[in-house]
């Protein structure tokens, strides 16, 4: 989006837009797939438990990082590189 003429902050507002509902949907379809894994009950339910609730908790976690962390990063070091390449401008144009 940013070579179609976008800023940076909108390019990463745009693209998160459109990437939000397939990422939750799919988010949410995993963790609740693997809920009766963590409540389960009977023989054994104890390990598979503590597996389910870590497929639960990092489902969640890289969730969370994919909506926020990255774009976020992303933006960061985004700006970061349109500052070197304006800084080199300048420079070479001093």
């Amino acid at each position: 989006m940013q070579a179609q003429g976008h800023g940076v902050r909108q390019a990463v507002i745009e693209a998160s837009e459109l990437r939000l509902r397939p990422i939750l949907m799919t988010a949410g379809a995993m963790v609740l797939g693997a809920i009766p894994l963590a409540l389960g009950s009977g023989a054994g339910a104890e390990s598979r438990q503590q597996i389910g609730w870590v497929i639960v908790g990092g489902l969640l976690l890289g969730t969370f990082l994919t909506l926020f962390v990255v774009p976020t990063v992303y933006t960061l070091l985004a700006r970061r590189q349109s500052g070197v390449a304006m800084s080199r401008a300048a420079g070479e144009a001093g």
